[in-house]
């Protein structure tokens, strides 16, 4: 009985010490929570090329290359393009301030007649909407996509210093992740009381998750991105790589897309009476929308993450908002996490329960 009441609160002793360990841990850790969540999301989803550079190099010669690679294709850019993009968003932030529509736009609306037709199908819902309306919903939807840009593009220009140290600790992340990684996943495996099969497919999800979100979400969205950014410069329209950056970020979203920028800017170019450029317009959005869902996602992402698109579009949304800019991938991690954790539940554990019951 002494051995038994002994084993017992030893037991408790030694839960007690681990939990406090991990707090502390997590406390510590939590400074570098987005720099080891991003190096183990690129790891994931460059672990193929590591392994195939493997094959003719040493596994840390692999690894010094395909971070040398990250930088030259991620940071470079961003230090190049980072102070355009912030000059920009700010001045797209002082537009919505002012008064959006000009004289050239409000007389083409007015001549064109569409309010009155658009307010004759309101009056059944005794609904009306004016010019000044118009100019009110512009203005915020401005000043809403100038100001978020230009808080996330100043937090890293403001703290420039603070970006390159923690861009260069991912690198070293994952160039440890790359040669070590195998071995932390069946650490972490192994300190897991859960079955090796449910600890598996969680990381396997969240695998493909990342897969879909770099490769499908963000390749997806710069080809979207810069085609729609070269359109715009094309047909000389203001900012036209700050709203193919836009573009490239709404790309992300499956439901709407870049249509919240292409559509408006069609409409635009009809109410200017420039009707062969915004016939283009539309035909390209849908153009390089459909190749883009239904064509290159499907062909390199296939059926792997099994996610309703409304779904995807409120853990985007989301994240966003809890997150900043870095939601876009926090957001379907966390939801996917959940579906997977979900899922285990249905088929493990529903059954114990109920009958417990």
């Amino acid at each position: 009985m002494e051995k038994e009441i002994s084993q017992g609160m030893m037991l408790r002793y030694f839960v007690g010490l681990f939990l406090i360990s991990i707090f502390f841990l997590g406390k510590l850790m939590m400074p570098f929570f987005s720099i080891i969540i991003m190096a183990m999301v690129f790891t994931g989803v460059l672990s193929p090329v590591h392994r195939f550079f493997c094959k003719k190099l040493k596994p840390n010669y692999s690894s010094l290359l395909i971070c040398i690679f990250i930088f030259f294709i991620l940071l470079v850019p961003m230090v190049m393009f980072g102070g355009i993009l912030t000059k920009e968003a700010y001045e797209l932030y002082l537009l919505g301030k002012s008064v959006v529509i000009g004289g050239n736009l409000k007389g083409a609306i007015e001549n064109s007649n569409i309010l009155v037709k658009i307010n004759k199908f309101l009056l059944n819902f005794d609904m009306q909407i004016t010019i000044n309306d118009l100019n009110k919903w512009l203005s915020e939807a401005g000043k809403i996509v100038g100001l978020f840009l230009f808080n996330q593009l100043s937090l890293i220009t403001s703290n420039f210093l603070n970006f390159i140290a923690n861009f260069f600790l991912m690198l070293l992340t994952m160039y440890y992740l790359f040669i070590e990684g195998p071995k932390l996943i069946d650490f972490i495996i192994d300190l897991s009381p859960l079955p090796k099969e449910q600890d598996e497919k969680l990381i396997k999800k969240f695998e493909d998750m990342s897969g879909a979100i770099l490769i499908g979400n963000g390749v997806g969205g710069i080809i979207q991105g810069v085609s729609g950014g070269i359109v715009f410069a094309v047909f000389g329209l203001t900012s036209p790589f700050l709203w193919g950056v836009i573009m490239s970020l709404l790309a992300f979203l499956p439901i709407i897309g870049i249509g919240v920028v292409f559509l408006p800017a069609a409409i635009y170019l009809f109410l200017i009476k420039r009707t062969a450029a915004g016939v283009f317009f539309v035909l390209f959005y849908f153009f390089i929308s459909w190749s883009i869902e239904y064509y290159y996602k499907p062909k390199l992402v296939g059926e792997r993450v099994e996610m309703h698109s409304l779904f995807v579009f409120f853990s985007i949304i989301g994240g966003l908002k809890m997150f900043g800019i870095l939601g876009i991938i926090y957001g379907p991690l966390i939801f996917t996490a959940f579906v997977t954790l979900t899922d285990i539940y249905h088929l493990n554990y529903q059954k114990h329960i109920v009958s417990d019951n």
